[in-house]
């Protein structure tokens, strides 16, 4: 088995851990800095809406001499200082968009091209495009984002709990928003493509989430029935066993999004590949952030504040306490009790070790009977 299986092995079995849930407020300190950082991104430089959604014209150039930064140039100062945006076709053509230009102001974009590459003006295709199908696209997606969001809601409720369906609405809120200020920060163009991709990760996100919810749901059965482990360190638990499945998922999902966008996108100059690969990029990697670091330690802060749960809370911290008082008492008291009632000892010692900062599991008590005790034959 490999050492990352064995890993897993280990973390699915609780024998090593991490312990997520007890730092939470760390993880909600680092969530709330970087959403802060993406939501001023969004203020202050704004989405740089495609042609699709803002309206503009699209020049098609024959096979060209000159270079792209030559006809950004070239587009920009014939059109009064709108931004151009200029792809090479594979056949030697060039794709120029403007947005927000009218016919009026498409006219002099066109003759000046024509003249920079030595042709006629009618070897230029100009088409104008309206604004209205994309605020249409737009408008759909929201409406379907809208839909999605409450029947996510109504579902995690009614197979889970209405604090696991929080949980899950916030983890998915926080994805969005890193998303969409990513998009703001970097300046990429937000295209129909763009569009599908935020919605895309949605999906990828929430299932995610749904697989800890899911082991934490089975962990959780009968929680008040003992006095080993708190609500936080059963959560804590299912959080480790699932941890190596949710960074395979992750990886094997990046991988070929990372290809689109860094070989695809920036290598070879595809730049349309980025409209769609950049947010499921940063879409995918906030999924799986969120999922480990912000949806079950709120589920953990949540459910502790049932009475049900703080009464085990105290009930639990009482007994580890007593087990650390008769353990001070002096070993060979101890160690005539571990013989007198070996199983309730057992249980003391896996009751005192938080969930998520486990070690080697402990050897049955019958295995160290002897250890460390005088032989009873002198030398």
């Amino acid at each position: 088995m490999s050492r990352l299986g064995t890993l897993g092995a280990k973390l699915y079995r609780g024998e090593v851990g991490y312990d997520f849930v007890a730092k939470r407020k760390l993880w909600y300190g680092i969530s709330i800095l970087i959403t802060i950082t993406a939501i001023v991104g969004l203020a202050v430089r704004g989405l740089n809406m495609g042609i699709e959604f803002s309206g503009g014209a699209v020049f098609t150039t024959p096979k060209a001499s000159i270079s792209t930064e030559q006809a950004r140039e070239t587009a920009e100062s014939a059109s009064g200082g709108h931004t151009a945006v200029v792809q090479k076709l594979g056949d030697g053509r060039m794709r120029i968009q403007i947005s927000e230009l009218d016919t009026k102001e498409a006219q002099p974009v066109q003759e000046a091209l024509a003249k920079k590459m030595g042709v006629e003006a009618s070897k230029i295709n100009s088409q104008l495009v309206g604004p209205s199908w994309g605020e249409q696209i737009a408008s759909k997606a929201w409406q379907g984002l809208a839909i999605f969001m409450v029947l996510v809601v109504i579902y995690l409720a009614i197979a889970f709990e209405w604090r696991m369906a929080l949980a899950a609405l916030i983890a998915l809120v926080h994805d969005l928003t890193i998303t969409v200020g990513v998009y703001a920060l970097v300046g990429f163009e937000v295209t129909p493509g763009t569009v599908i991709g935020l919605l895309t990760i949605l999906g990828y996100s929430l299932y995610d989430t749904v697989v800890v919810f899911d082991g934490l749901k089975e962990g959780a059965k009968g929680i008040t029935k003992q006095t080993r482990y708190t609500y936080s360190e059963i959560a804590n638990r299912s959080l480790n066993a699932t941890l190596v499945r949710s960074i395979n998922t992750t990886v094997v999902a990046l991988l070929p999004v990372a290809g689109l966008l860094f070989i695809g996108g920036g290598v070879l100059g595809g730049g349309m590949l980025n409209d769609i690969s950049l947010a499921l990029f940063v879409g995918l990697a906030a999924g799986a952030y969120s999922s480990i670091f912000i949806a079950t330690p709120l589920v953990a802060d949540l459910k502790e504040r049932e009475p049900e749960l703080r009464a085990l809370a105290r009930r639990v911290s009482a007994k580890r306490a007593a087990a650390g008082k008769a353990g001070a008492e002096g070993q060979d008291q101890s160690a005539d009790t571990d013989a007198d009632d070996e199983p309730e000892q057992d249980d003391d010692a896996e009751d005192a070790t938080p969930a998520g900062v486990v070690g080697q599991r402990r050897q049955p008590a019958a295995r160290n009977r002897g250890r460390g005790r005088p032989s009873g034959k002198r030398r």
